[in-house]
């Protein structure tokens, strides 16, 4: 069976963008590498990984649930009083530690197998999750590279001044085993990027605000922890060549895609949320100039 594009009216104009999706189905066995070349599928990354073909990837950008375990309270800004828009999403909700790291480990297994040996992975997360991402990356046989602290001048504060306001998320740069050779890195790149004259491994980058941020029609942030397009450019520059293909498995509201081909890169997606997908098709209309990005469904 032939994967199913995504219906043009469903997107708003143009109606020729609908070409960047695909709908995943149970009866699609497999797809070969042109066919989900440069788009987005719409369905569960442990039901599509699988059918895409192995070693067909030169970088995997991983941005995992973090798994947050947030209070089941409204919480409210002192003296302003206005609410803080936490992560309250379904897909961040797990029933045990032993349930998430089940996720990632079966997702992590299929990662590794489509990379190419030269391949490298990024996985990104918070206190609340990367040192579990980082534990079952090396029990599956992956070699870390480096650590990569993103540090965010404007950051969250914490509000209840009971602990320290959050303003690092840590980038974990991998390759599928210890033996790999030849992986891609422009020294230059990353040094570019560092303060200082030797490319260390902290980048600051502000958090995703503004005209960039994705709204959904009442005006509220649609995807709780979408990244910075600055901080995807940083980790293609370094780690990927004009061409090469890169994947985001569980893909969010495109933000790998859009800078992948604002780059020159071949980019592979998916993701589960038929109104990610909709966000990520509405930022690849407005590549070449930057819009107000408003997702009215």
């Amino acid at each position: 069976m032939q994967p199913t594009l995504l219906p043009a009216h469903d997107f708003g104009p143009p109606p020729g963008w609908a070409q960047f999706a695909l709908v995943d189905s149970p009866d699609i066995p497999e797809y070969p590498l042109h066919q989900v070349m440069d788009k987005v599928i719409l369905g569960d990354a442990l039901q599509v990984l699988p059918k895409l073909p192995g070693e067909s990837v030169d970088m995997v950008f991983l941005d995992p649930p973090y798994f947050l375990q947030l209070p089941r309270k409204r919480l409210v800004r002192w003296g302003v009083r206005t609410p803080v828009e936490g992560v309250d999403e379904a897909w961040d909700k797990f029933g045990s530690f032993a349930e998430y790291d089940a996720f990632l480990t079966r997702i992590l297994q299929e990662v590794r197998r489509l990379m190419r040996p030269t391949a490298t992975l990024w996985a990104i997360g918070t206190y609340h999750n990367i040192f579990r991402v980082g534990k079952i990356l090396q029990d599956l046989g992956f070699w870390i590279l480096n650590d990569v602290i993103w540090v965010k001048p404007n950051p969250m504060p914490n509000w209840l001044n009971v602990r320290f306001t959050n303003a690092t998320e840590t980038l974990i740069w991998a390759v599928k085993d210890k033996g790999c050779k030849g992986y891609t890195f422009h020294h230059a790149a990353a040094r570019r990027y560092a303060s200082g004259r030797v490319a260390r491994n902290i980048w600051e980058v502000p958090l995703c605000t503004g005209r960039e941020r994705v709204k959904d029609a009442s005006g509220r942030t649609l995807h709780p922890t979408q990244k910075p397009e600055a901080l995807l450019e940083r980790v293609l520059a370094v780690s990927t060549r004009p061409g090469d293909v890169v994947l985001d498995p569980l893909a969010g509201v495109g933000t790998t895609g859009v800078v992948a081909r604002r780059m020159g890169r071949q980019c592979i997606m998916v993701e589960r949320e038929r109104r990610y997908v909709e966000a990520t098709l509405l930022r690849l209309q407005c590549i070449n100039g930057v819009d107000d990005l408003v997702v009215t469904r």
